[in-house]
């Protein structure tokens, strides 16, 4: 049971990386009111990155 969970909460973790690198323009437009956007874009995919590789290395060594 405790391997289903922490299962579904690397993929949660993996999927919010995932939505933060793909949509990382309009979600700086949305959260951020800073002038340069490029900065804010580039900082929010590398958090999505970050997020997505935890989030997978929580699935793939969950034993």
């Amino acid at each position: 049971m405790l391997q289903l969970i922490l299962t579904i909460i690397g993929l949660i973790i993996a999927l919010f990386g995932v939505i933060c690198i793909f949509d990382a323009r309009i979600l700086t437009k949305k959260w951020f009111g800073f002038g340069d956007q490029n900065d804010g874009s580039a900082g929010l995919k590398m958090v999505g990155f970050v997020f997505t590789i935890a989030g997978f290395f929580t699935v793939f060594f969950n034993i």
